[in-house]
């Protein structure tokens, strides 16, 4: 029987794929979480085989979350589900230890056999990010740039900003100025339109 712990703040998704899975015979949902927090703290109160993690949770994003997991649950296999996949958070995904990455908008027989790929040891990365990435080359942006150019992309100010990614204002902003002089933009609004145009955020 494969342990699942599936984390999504978006409970209508993540009661769907907990649903989905738990029609499986050799699946099994042993723990949901809504935050990056709780997703730590379920995943160290249940010892699941594979950890389910959407990109984008409220707290921290589910790559940084995989990261702190390879180190609380080396053996856990780590798959990462998203509805905005861009190039970069595949590329720090693989970084940090994660074996899937995958769209949200995948069937449920998709990401059961992922779940059962990445329990075996394999790897499954969706073949469109795939390509996207490669497509994309390198991002001149540092990963905490990136996190903050897209915490910056919905115009939230910069002690918003600050807050969400646990971070003073001072350092928001040396971030945001370093990212725009990294991509030539006058700007941040014009650095955001750069770096999701190269797919980059």
């Amino acid at each position: 029987m494969i342990r699942v712990l599936l984390a999504d703040d978006e409970n209508l998704v993540r009661s769907a794929f907990a649903a989905l899975l738990g029609l499986e015979d050799d699946v099994e949902v042993v723990a949901q979480a809504s935050s990056g927090a709780e997703a730590l703290a379920m995943a160290r109160a249940q010892g699941p085989d594979v950890a389910v993690l959407d990109l984008q949770m409220p707290d921290r994003d589910g790559i940084s979350v995989a990261a702190e997991l390879t180190t609380v649950l080396p053996g856990c296999g780590l798959v990462i589900v998203t509805g905005h996949g861009r190039p970069g958070h595949l590329k720090r995904a693989l970084e940090a230890g994660v074996r899937g990455f995958l769209p949200k908008t995948v069937s449920a027989a998709v990401l059961t056999e992922v779940v059962r790929t990445v329990h075996r040891g394999g790897r499954y990365v969706d073949p469109e990010l795939a390509a996207e990435a490669i497509s994309a080359g390198d991002s001149p942006l540092t990963p905490r740039e990136a996190d903050v150019l897209e915490l910056a992309a919905g115009g939230a100010p910069v002690e918003e900003i600050a807050a969400r990614a646990h971070l003073s204002p001072g350092t928001v902003r040396n971030y945001l100025s370093a990212a725009a002089a990294k991509l030539g933009a006058p700007n941040r609004h014009a650095a955001v339109e750069a770096a999701r145009r190269h797919g980059w955020i």
